[in-house]
């Protein structure tokens, strides 16, 4: 055999061989509350991105690997938050998952910042499946985070045009909302509504995050202000505890909520719930869904409250990781970024886009109310979320924030 042609063949199996072995994997790190009170949000965010990445898996992975996803527990706080971004990126992630807590996501979103600044060409991304304080695409805005969910003023306002057309906002509204980023974001949409909608806020609390334990004194307060609506974006257990309190005292009184379709609400509040309202990303009540079966095929429960969102949000990023190729090289995360800026997904709902200016996705909102005509009842009740109203994504964006400073890979 000609010694010149074994060389080379030898040499092609050697750089084959390296080249196997460098294929780079895209490695995913869930950073999420997965124990303490908010863990109830968390393990779904966390379910959603098996979901999604295992099926990308199944068709062969990302740049020749399987995508490898870690769970990081942030223990539902900042301080875990921190620790657990640290440790992500010691293990060499690419991409960071969130969304359960504004707080939260305001730190994982500036520690990526701050990372992505002192490691150019290693940058992280961060993606934001639902955590939903205006500052994340304002003054936190960055172009390495994305996020894939609504805002206080898109829920609140699609919540207040349809509760009014439909005759049940009333003339007298009582605000409650958590005392952190999120509720105040809630109670500033609540009073901004106010002259348009033609109500007055009659009452309006912030109350202490997840320390509540009975929320009877709060319920007693909204009694005593006679308010036709209450609107609240209370979540995890406090929106479960305030429901609890509700149909402990019987209230005959109707709700606009940005998180009602949370699991065990309905069940917390019993009938009292029926007629109440809230306005979502999704819901798979809306003709012609296809995501319910096979994600109940997959997980074994029909996809609820935070997880039809965030599946959208991670069928994005899919379709995103769809037109790049590194060829089996180093991960560029700047090439997935303006590759998410261009993917649009069409859904039975309507189509959902990325404005490129702030990386808020822009999206229709669902109101629905609580009603025993449903197909898909929750929490082992006869109760579900009919959808009363889609409001197209034009009605509910709100403009990109002076405070956004996005500065953008040269």
């Amino acid at each position: 055999m000609n010694p010149v042609l074994t060389l080379l063949g030898a040499t092609a199996l050697t750089l084959g061989a390296v080249s196997a072995v460098q294929a780079e994997p895209l490695r995913v790190a869930v950073i999420e509350s997965l124990s303490g009170s908010q863990t109830s949000t968390g393990r779904l965010y966390a379910t959603v991105a098996h979901y999604v990445l295992d099926k990308i898996n199944a068709k062969g992975g990302f740049n020749g690997e399987p995508i490898i996803v870690t769970e990081y527990d942030n223990g539902g706080n900042t301080t875990g938050a921190a620790d657990k971004f640290k440790q992500a990126v010691a293990d060499g992630v690419d991409v960071v998952i969130q969304g359960s807590s504004s707080a939260v996501a305001g730190q994982v979103s500036e520690d990526v910042r701050k990372y992505n600044l002192r490691h150019p060409g290693e940058e992280v991304l961060y993606l934001n499946v639902g955590a939903e304080a205006l500052e994340l695409t304002g003054e936190k805005c960055h172009f390495h985070g994305f996020r894939f969910t609504t805002t206080a003023p898109m829920r609140v306002g699609a919540l207040t045009q349809v509760m009014k057309e439909a005759g049940v906002l009333g003339t007298k509204v009582y605000s409650i909302n958590q005392n952190y980023s999120w509720g105040q974001d809630m109670e500033a949409a609540i009073e901004a509504d106010a002259g348009p909608m033609g109500y007055e806020v009659v009452g309006k609390v912030l109350h202490e995050v997840n320390r509540i334990q009975d929320f009877a004194p709060y319920v007693a307060k909204i009694q005593a202000a006679a308010p036709d609506t209450v609107i609240t974006g209370n979540w995890s257990n406090d929106l479960l505890l305030l429901m609890k309190a509700v149909g402990d005292a019987g209230l005959d009184l109707r709700f606009g909520t940005a998180f009602l379709d949370q699991v065990g609400n309905l069940g917390n509040a019993g009938e009292v719930a029926l007629g109440n309202y809230v306005a979502h990303p999704y819901n798979i009540e809306v003709e012609g869904d296809t995501l319910a079966a096979d994600y109940k095929a997959v997980t074994g429960h029909n996809p609820v409250y935070v997880e039809p969102g965030a599946v959208n949000g991670m069928t994005m990023v899919a379709k995103a990781l769809e037109t790049v190729d590194f060829g089996g090289g180093k991960i560029d995360t700047n090439a997935i970024a303006l590759a998410l800026e261009k993917v649009t997904l069409d859904t039975p709902i309507g189509q959902l886009s990325i404005r490129a200016e702030d990386h808020q996705t822009i999206m229709p909102v669902v109101v629905s109310v609580v009603s025993k005509d449903v197909a898909y009842p929750v929490d082992g009740t006869d109760m579900g979320f009919k959808p009363v109203k889609v409001v197209p994504a034009d009605q509910v964006l709100y403009p990109v924030q002076d405070s956004c400073r996005m500065k953008r890979p040269s």
